[in-house]
């Protein structure tokens, strides 16, 4: 069929009408394009003749449509026609011009149809095609006179390497040697496409031939007597070869870059372009070969800011000039500076720019730098925002914006030290701040624009950084918000930073200057693009919490109450407008009537009723509901009656719906009506509360559950006659379920606690009955009984039964709620619950009591803790007779029990401990771990007194000390922690004798000191701080023991160090580096063969530190970028461990990830070498006799890595600058199954980062 209708075009095709020709060949297209079309060998010979012919007519339109038929057509025939075509259109292409038109015509549509099957070509048919068109272009190149010959074959010459540059390697000496030689061209046009093509090339070049063409190019370089056409045009070659190869370029830079900046100072005054070509070319090298330039950084640094201010047709006397005129003046003076100098007049602002680029460029990609940068390169930004060419001011805000946001991602708002690079910002801002007021004046919207960007930068990173200039910047705010004149983007930039400004400073910086923001902001609010008006609004809620704040300040704001009001009430009455209108006015109502609601009595009820609708709306029913919590919580108690039933009924019927995020937000809304409004809800609107909320009391979601529970909590303490019975019936045997997951952990198991408290305080359940219910948690009950039946309290069906809690977690958390519980009911019932538990470990000999005995430890311990139970005779006894039990879970419980019950009274239980610690050596591991707990429970807050006396802490110190050489191991981990927690209590004793063990013969006590270390940094200040910054350094000095164990726990002690207080290790770091990154690397000799008869069995010993090495790297990389070169770590040492081990891959997958946010240029300039161990993890196949466990660790493993190049792919430029990455993405990761799980990882991360921005909501 297909072949009967391609036969009847190609009949029409012949006609001598244009028309019917035009109409046939465009028939013909559709034919082709049509997934069905296949022709028999015939019909492809003529398809192919006729389109070919077609090239050639004398109608554009037809010669056009005939190209586009080459798209689909080269997929459709055969490799053979494909090869014939173009041959024969490579001869047209060397037609020399004749001086007529048609010769050239048909020139042109022979190079625009050649690139055209080069770039649909694929396939077998892809070889064919590349292995006959390269010679002939190449030959086109050398021997063709005709410059416009020329020009073609090396334009379709690129697009052939780009795509194909692997498939031509045997041609690649060739093509090198002619494109050498069009460097030299006479002819500017040949010599840029050479360029192109040169760099293209390098791409797929070996290393020899890439040397051999840098060699060329720097040879030429060199030569003193080169025209200085020839020299840019090295200049650009040498740029672009750096941009395409990336770190391969790496060794040749030594001497590239001193001739580049030779070039640049001593270039002549009127060559710009010979300094800009040399800027660009240093700045590549800084983005793509970070290792190698970093010895040069500095060089390029001060190159860079001195070229930014290079000016030399402008002078100084200009600029104070325009300073000492007003504002009129100046932006007078500005626009005739403009007219002044024109481009074609002045290009250096070109050199400006990319000093600029260049600049940037150091910024984003040395983190390491960030200090000095601050020195050299802050002023002399902000002293350039006075530059005359608005595109290079653009580029200087962007730069200056670059290195704001690197102190963020440095800093991520860490403390303001002297040493901080914030500290450092801090101290420019006043010099920033009056050179962008100045700017703020220009009339340019572009250059306002930028202004706003930065200040928004500031505000982000630096937060109340602007209270003492904010005055200065009123006037430009309000100029960019009335300002007709403008378009939407500036309105945008300055309502953004205004609301950021707003938010992140105190109330009184503002107060003074409502008069002036109140009304352009709430003329804004009216605009009618949706952007700006929403912007507005948010902006209008920062109003409203400053002209009012919460500590009550005194501040004459009613006079603004009213138009704040009327402009948002006309917004949140209107329909027709955009989502985003819709939900930041109601954001914005609720803020107003939380605020000033006392000031609208008589507007309320519509303002309420108009929320009301809202929250009935499916589309707006979220942001109404946060927008009620809002209200709901203000301190004014705003008159709710209007609204308040139906709301209430609504909020209940989210908690069924699907949607989590608005179970949640329902949730909290109704806590905070039943804490303010609890007088006002109903018995039956409680009731339907409780029954919707035993529902969400489980460990499916613990969050769910928390916010559950504390609403529970809530109505409890407010209504417990109305609330008593439900909960007590529909949500109580909801939490005797939860009660037993071994999932129960954190707020969850917090507000659990106080649950049961709540009850036993409201008289909504008897005690005796909750603990019964609880204790028959851990106690076997017969099939088909449910747990705390026999108490009264019924637990719903399919509740798990027989065999108690569900681990050992479980247990922990029943504990902790008998506790709690007790404490709560009273010292009587904590004496009879004490007395119940000693009943039960002296009944623990029975059948299947070990759950009960476990239990009873467990609570007796969290009782202890909480109560002194000196009073009950030999408990201390009873607990410590469990040590000889054969369970672990029971020694373990009894060793947690013993040492929370001495927390209650240390003055008679410590003794006891440590005399059981030297007259028991056969449960000292157990003792041991007692003592840790008394010694970690101790305050150790200054504002705390300390329990412990110094006499406890001599003895104490003397028997850890002994402990330290114990040959087993979990003893010393033991001792390692109790000696630094007690560091905390008495640093200055403590912390001299750990530094003086670090140089003790015996490597297992070396290990023990500075494993305690890690227990010594905690987050927060501490009094043991300032001890350990002074010995820090021997400590760490371990890092180079010959023990492996002390290595490794001198590392873990370092990630720990940088986790909770980087200063104390930030400055070390330069010394300790390369010692850590070389634990990083495979030690042959830590790796042995271990022969177990039929088999051997290699055990690498190495294979530990590797992993915690990679893994302090991880911390290190979070906590101390700006002392980290992140390009000599990511090779080898990165490269190393992505094909090392698997549990060696996996931190370095993440840490993988983190750099390609944190350091895109550095990753991107290794991602060659990155691909290879990516590669191998994705396509690596289990043996077909593999267990599930090996099938799964695999699984798991590909979908690490591929998480990895998900983050590799996002990063700006990454697959343009790598065609291996890019390769490896299309050829590899994006095919086959691989592909499947690739989407589903995008999937992920896209779905996480939406609900990472609906929280931030």
């Amino acid at each position: 069929m297909a072949s009967l209708a391609v036969g009847l075009i190609l009949e029409k095709i012949a006609s001598k009408d244009k028309d019917f020709r035009y109409m046939a060949t465009s028939d013909l297209l559709n034919e082709l394009q049509k997934d069905t079309f296949k022709a028999d060998p015939e019909i492809e010979k003529k398809v192919v003749q006729i389109v070919l012919q077609q090239l050639e007519d004398q109608s554009g339109d037809i010669s056009g449509l005939a190209v586009k038929c080459l798209a689909p057509l080269v997929k459709k025939v055969n490799e053979a026609r494909v090869v014939d075509m173009v041959k024969l259109l490579s001869g047209k292409l060397t037609v020399a011009p004749t001086g007529k038109g048609g010769k050239e015509q048909v020139r042109d549509i022979a190079g625009i149809a050649l690139k055209t099957i080069v770039t649909e070509v694929h396939g077998p048919t892809a070889t064919g095609v590349v292995e006959t068109l390269t010679p002939l272009l190449v030959d086109a190149i050398e021997k063709d006179n005709s410059v416009e010959v020329k020009s073609d074959a090396l334009d379709i010459l690129s697009d052939v390497l780009h795509r194909f540059g692997h498939l031509v390697v045997p041609l690649h000496g060739k093509i090198l040697a002619a494109l050498l030689v069009q460097l030299a061209s006479p002819k500017a046009g040949l010599r840029k496409r050479a360029t192109t093509a040169l760099a293209t090339l390098a791409a797929s070049l070996s290393d020899d031939l890439l040397r051999q063409a840098t060699k060329a190019v720097v040879e030429q370089l060199k030569d003193t007597s080169l025209k200085v056409d020839m020299i840019r045009t090295y200049i650009q070659t040498i740029g672009s070869l750096s941009r395409s190869v990336g770190y391969r370029f790496g060794p040749h830079l030594s001497e590239v870059v001193l001739l580049l900046i030779t070039y640049c100072k001593e270039a002549s005054e009127n060559d710009d372009e010979l300094r800009e070509y040399s800027l660009q070319a240093l700045e590549s090298f800084v983005l793509r070969c970070p290792r190698d330039v970093s010895e040069h950084t500095d060089a390029i640094l001060n190159l860079a800011l001195e070229f930014l201010s290079y000016d030399p047709n402008y002078s100084e006397d200009m600029d104070e000039d325009e300073e000492e005129g007003d504002e009129e003046e100046e932006e007078e003076e500005d626009e005739e500076s403009a007219d002044e100098y024109s481009d074609d007049e002045d290009v250096s602002w070109k050199v400006r720019r990319a000093a600029a680029k260049t600049l940037s460029a150091v910024i984003t990609s040395r983190p390491e730098m960030i200090a000095l940068l601050y020195q050299k390169a802050c002023p002399e930004l902000i002293n350039r925002f006075k530059e005359r060419e608005e595109n290079v001011k653009i580029d200087l805000f962007n730069a200056f914006s670059d290195l704001l946001r690197q102190t963020g991602l440095i800093t991520k708002g860490g403390e303001l030290t002297p040493s901080s690079p914030l500290y450092l910002l801090q101290q420019e801002v006043p010099k920033l701040v009056r050179s962008l007021n100045k700017q703020l004046k220009h009339k340019s919207v572009k250059t306002r624009v930028g202004v706003f960007s930065v200040l928004r930068e500031l505000v982000v990173v630096l937060p109340n950084s602007l209270a003492d200039h904010f005055a200065s910047l009123v006037p430009g705010i309000k100029r960019a918000l009335e300002d007709r004149s403008s378009n939407s983007s500036l309105k945008i930039e300055a309502l953004v930073f205004t609301r950021l400004v707003l938010s992140s400073h105190s109330p009184e910086v503002f107060q003074p200057h409502i008069k002036a923001l109140s009304s352009p902001v709430l003329a804004a609010v009216g605009e009618r693009y949706y952007k700006v008006t929403s912007e507005a609004l948010r902006v209008t809620g920062e109003l409203v919490k400053v002209i009012r704040p919460a500590s009550g300040q005194s501040f004459a704001f009613e006079s603004y109450v009213r138009p704040i009001y009327g402009a948002v009430e006309k917004r949140l009455t209107a329909q027709d407008q955009d989502q985003e209108v819709k939900e930041s006015a109601i954001i914005a109502t609720g803020l107003v009537i939380s605020i000033l609601g006392d000031k609208l009595q008589s507007e309320l009820p519509t303002s309420l009723n108009l929320l009301l609708d809202r929250l009935r709306n499916e589309i707006t029913r979220l942001t109404a509901v946060k927008a009620l919590e809002t209200i709901a919580r203000s301190p004014l108690h705003v008159d709710l009656s209007p609204i308040l039933a139906p709301a209430v009924a609504e909020l209940t019927s989210f908690l069924r719906k699907a949607n989590r995020a608005l179970r949640l937000a329902a949730l909290s809304t109704l806590d905070a009506l039943a804490t303010n409004y609890s007088a006002q809800l109903d018995a039956p609107s409680i009731e339907a509360i409780v029954g919707e909320l035993s529902g969400l009391v489980s460990d499916s979601d613990l969050q769910m559950a928390a916010s559950a529970l504390s609403l529970c909590v809530s109505m409890v303490a407010k209504q417990p006659q109305a609330a008593g019975g439900a909960v007590r019936d529909k949500v109580l045997p909801q939490t005797l379920l939860l009660v037993r997951s071994s999932l129960l952990q954190g707020q969850a198991l917090q507000t659990l606690q106080a649950f049961f408290a709540a009850l036993v305080q409201s008289n909504t359940a008897s005690f005796d009955s909750l603990l019964s219910a609880l204790l028959a948690s851990a106690k076997p009950q017969p099939s088909g009984s449910a747990a705390g039946s026999s108490s009264g309290i019924t637990a719903p069906l399919g509740s798990p039964t027989g065999t108690g809690p569900a681990g050992k977690q479980a247990y922990h958390s029943v504990a902790q709620c008998v506790a709690v519980l007790c404490t709560a009911a009273g010292d009587a019932k904590v004496k009879s619950t004490v007395e119940t538990l000693i009943k039960n470990l002296r009944d623990s000999g029975a059948k299947g009591a070990e759950p009960v005995q476990l239990l009873s430890l467990l609570a007796l311990g969290e009782i202890g803790r909480r109560r002194d139970l000196s009073k009950h005779a030999d408990v201390e006894g009873i607990v410590t007779s469990a040590f000889g039990s054969p369970s672990e879970e029971i020694k373990a419980a009894a060793s947690y029990s013993l040492g929370n019950i001495a927390v209650g009274n240390l003055h008679k239980y410590l003794g006891f401990i440590l005399a059981q610690i030297d007259a028991q050596p056969k449960q000292q591991y157990l003792l041991l771990h007692s003592l840790k707990e008394v010694i970690a429970r101790q305050p150790v807050h200054v504002s705390r007194q300390v329990e412990l006396q110094s006499a406890d802490v001599d003895k104490i110190l003397r028997l850890l000390f002994s402990h330290c050489e114990s040959e087993e191991e979990g003893v010393r981990n033991v001792v390692a922690e109790c000696l630094g927690k007690l560091a905390l209590i008495e640093p200055a004793r403590i912390v001299p004798d750990l530094q003086e063990h670090t140089k003790n013969p015996s490597a297992f006590t070396r290990a023990t000191v500075v494993t305690a270390l890690k227990f010594t940094i905690v987050e927060g200040p501490q009094a043991v701080d300032s001890f350990i910054q002074a010995s820090i350094a021997e400590f760490l000095s371990l890092i180079e023991d010959s023990d492996r164990h002390v290595r490794r726990a001198t590392v873990s002690a370092l990630s720990t160090a940088a986790h909770n207080k980087a200063g104390l290790v930030a400055d070390h770091l330069p010394g300790l580096l390369p010692k850590l990154y070389d634990l990083t690397l495979v030690k042959k000799e830590l790796i042995r063969v271990v022969d177990l008869g039929p088999f051997k069995h290699t055990i690498d010993d190495g294979l530990e530190i590797r992993k915690t090495a990679f893994e302090c790297m991880d911390t290190l990389l979070d906590a101390c970028l700006d002392r980290i070169d992140p390009s000599r770590f990511i090779n080898p040492y990165l490269v190393s461990g992505l094909g090392d081990h698997a549990d060696v891959k996996m931190p370095c997958h993440l840490i993988l990830s983190k750099l390609a946010v944190t350091c895109g240029p550095a990753v991107v300039a290794e991602l060659d070498a990155l691909v290879e161990p990516l590669q191998a993890t994705v396509t690596k196949k289990v043996k077909t006799d593999a267990v599930k466990q090996e099938v799964d660790r695999n699984e798991d493993m590909i979908r690490s890595a591929l998480r990895a190049i998900h983050s590799l792919a996002k990063i700006p430029d990454a697959e343009t600058s790598s065609a291996k990455f890019k390769t490896f993405l299309s050829g590899v990761v994006r095919t086959g199954t691989l592909a499947e799980k690739f989407n589903a990882v995008q999937h992920e991360s896209d779905t996480l980062v939406a609900t990472d921005a609906m929280d931030a909501s």
